[in-house]
């Protein structure tokens, strides 16, 4: 059954599950009565993202803070601009002309190069060196993502095609690269490939122009490879591979604004995950299962009454710095029809005693999970920890933003994942769909916009300044 729904899958160019498939008339009839998609270059830009600011405008002072996303010119300065390397800027320039001109490459002088683009585009914003050459690369990554020669080189091909989506908008990307990342999932006879492949598409879907139903679409495939452990797409029991599958839903899901057709089947497939032997299938399940709880309540709107059967939280058990929670957010459907059994698993894992796990895993479980079972609780509170100082991303002295919502978590992890170290320097030098993924609250910024940390402090005393301010969010809120 599965190879005959992945062969159909493959020839369409869409996966949809038997699931899926029963609750097409449902999702016909839901969704008929708003306004199309439209294919945008970004589409990780949520109602969420919009929503969660205006919630929290009440807490921030109006005249030392503002929304990164409300300051285009603030991207424009020559000062960010300056900090992206000419060294870099040349040394893409040319392994681009090398990625380009295939006659004589071997697999060992095309991995190199692979590993230089990957390198170049990880530390810095460099997208204009990208224009007019998009098309060509991404013929170039497929071949070598299709051909396979070695596992090495097409892992590398799958990253620089994330990398590719991530800094410049193309609004045909994901349209020209969905049949070959889902080939490569399906067939590569490597797990690791299959993962990087499942990391590459929820980045060239998230950003590559795709519209909410392909996205919904590349959720249902990543749903049936989480519930099957891997056997739908051969790789049974890996790990590695159903956990990529995981992580991806999740920040895919952060995406589409209405979930309560598919919350049902995903918690069910997610809550089967807590099950498994490996730490971060178990870790990436319970954040999953947050998420989809926290989206099940939205901000009130005008046509919205107060009704005594909506749950109140307690005057003491809300957050001390979101006192207007309670009227704020509303309960638009049940994400699960049993939440005392997603509880009672949940609270199990945040205090499982097992002497067969690494204490490291163990640790991560335990605060993972502390912080599920309160969002399953009350999806009201987002996210909590007992730290809350260590649930801020500060990008140097300017830039900080709170990871309070599950949805925030998600979209950290998917593109720290992919940028890893050069995270802070797409949003110093300007990656707008890294900025709308992610908006940050900007603090203490003049008129000339965000300072350069190159330009502060420039003698050598001063090197290495602004190491122990970059902080991102600690384990106990990170842990996968």
């Amino acid at each position: 059954m599965h190879e005959d729904l992945r062969r159909r899958a493959l020839e369409s160019g869409k996966t949809v599950s038997n699931k899926a498939k029963s609750k097409q008339s449902s999702r016909g009839s839901s969704r008929g009565n708003s306004a199309p998609n439209s294919r945008s270059a970004s589409r990780v830009q949520s109602r969420d993202v919009s929503d969660d600011e205006d919630l929290d405008k009440g807490n921030l002072s109006d005249d030392t803070t503002q929304s990164i996303n409300s300051i285009d010119a603030l991207l424009e300065t020559d000062d960010i601009n300056e900090q992206t390397s000419d060294v870099a800027r040349q040394e893409l320039s040319d392994v681009i002309s090398q990625l380009l001109d295939r006659k004589g490459s071997n697999n060992k002088s095309r991995e190199d190069a692979l590993a230089t683009y990957v390198k170049c585009l990880t530390s810095h914003y460099l997208a204009e060196v990208l224009y007019g050459r998009v098309q060509d690369l991404v013929n170039a990554f497929s071949r070598s993502i299709k051909a396979e020669t070695s596992e090495k080189e097409t892992t590398l091909a799958l990253r620089a095609m994330a990398l590719t989506a991530i800094t410049f908008a193309d609004s045909n990307l994901y349209e020209t690269v969905a049949a070959s990342l889902k080939r490569s999932i399906s067939d590569s006879r490597s797990t690791a490939v299959k993962a990087a492949a499942i990391y590459a598409i929820g980045i060239c879907v998230s950003f590559g122009g795709a519209d909410e139903e392909e996205i919904l679409d590349v959720m249902t495939f990543l749903l049936e490879i989480a519930s099957s452990d891997g056997a739908f797409v051969d790789a049974d029991d890996s790990a590695e591979v159903v956990t990529a599958a995981l992580n991806t839903y999740g920040f895919l899901a952060t995406q589409v604004e209405d979930l309560e057709q598919e919350s049902e089947d995903a918690v069910a497939t997610f809550l089967d995950q807590l099950d498994a032997d490996d730490a971060k299938v178990q870790v990436s399940a319970g954040e999953n299962i947050a998420l989809l709880y926290e989206k099940c309540y939205t901000p009130r709107e005008e046509d919205d009454e107060s009704s005594s059967s909506d749950e109140e939280i307690p005057e003491d058990e809300l957050p001390n710095d979101r006192p207007h929670m309670r009227s704020y957010l509303v309960k638009r459907y049940n994400p699960y029809h049993n939440t005392h059994e997603v509880l009672d698993k949940v609270t199990a894992l945040a205090s499982l005693s097992t002497k067969s796990m690494h204490r490291r895993d163990k640790k991560a479980l335990h605060q993972s999970f502390a912080s599920i079972a309160m969002t399953v609780q009350d999806p009201r509170l987002g996210l909590q920890s007992n730290n809350a100082s260590k649930m801020v991303v500060r990008v140097h002295r300017e830039g900080e933003m709170r990871v309070d919502k599950w949805w925030k978590l998600m979209r950290l992890h998917a593109i720290r994942r992919l940028l890893a170290g050069g995270f802070v320097n797409h949003y110093f030098e300007g990656n707008k769909q890294v900025l709308d993924a992610l908006p940050m609250i900007m603090r203490g910024i003049g008129s000339s916009g965000m300072a350069s940390p190159r330009k502060i402090g420039g003698n050598k005393g001063s090197k290495g300044k602004y190491r122990d301010v970059r902080r991102f969010v600690s384990a106990d809120v990170t842990a996968a």
